[in-house]
């Protein structure tokens, strides 16, 4: 295993010691994974902005919140569907629908359900998704636009995710409660 350090404000780059004091003061602690990135403070500060555009696509934040889990369930992230767990609960995402993104189970709504298995084509087919596909999630209600701004989630998701991969990133504190492991799906037969 590579030996990733965990930065802090202090100990950060030139370039990152804002960004992260920054971050302390939004959430309170900095996230383990965001230490890690300040080692190059130009992709702690990509992350964090394609964060803040993420934010303003069409999609609702609960339609936000479900492609992030999404990705993070497809590339079997579990720092991030942990961190993206915590983050959802505390914006007051409904725990069933939570719970469901987390084991990859159907979600209740048909269009969210839509959303949720068409990000998971994206991220599992590398983009090379099927026009069958985009026309029946199209039909349930998204645009072209939404497709596209699907690509803009998974795009911040790989940053994380990857970041995460190779560092092996410890959990925080805050998101042990939401500590996951991809559930391995049942056998048939």
């Amino acid at each position: 295993m590579a030996d990733f350090k965990i930065h802090t404000p202090e100990t950060a780059p030139e370039g990152a010691k804002e960004r992260l004091k920054q971050v302390e003061a939004h959430f309170g602690f900095i996230p383990n994974m965001l230490g890690i990135q300040a080692e190059a403070p130009a992709l702690l500060e990509g992350y964090l902005k394609l964060s803040e555009v993420f934010e303003r696509t069409s999609f609702t934040p609960l339609e936000r919140k479900i492609v992030l889990l999404s990705v993070n369930y497809e590339n079997d992230c579990d720092f991030c569907m942990a961190g993206d767990s915590y983050v959802a609960q505390g914006e007051g995402m409904e725990e069933e629908i939570i719970q469901a993104l987390r084991v990859g189970a159907p979600l209740g709504d048909d269009k969210l359900e839509a959303l949720r298995l068409f990000t998971r084509i994206v991220v599992r087919s590398r983009g090379w998704v099927d026009d069958s596909e985009i026309e029946a999630f199209m039909e349930m209600g998204y645009t072209k636009q939404h497709v596209l701004e699907i690509l803009l989630g998974a795009a911040l998701k790989l940053m994380s995710n990857y970041t995460n991969h190779m560092a092996e990133t410890p959990l925080n504190d805050a998101f042990q409660p939401h500590a996951w492991i991809k559930p391995t799906p049942a056998r048939v037969g």
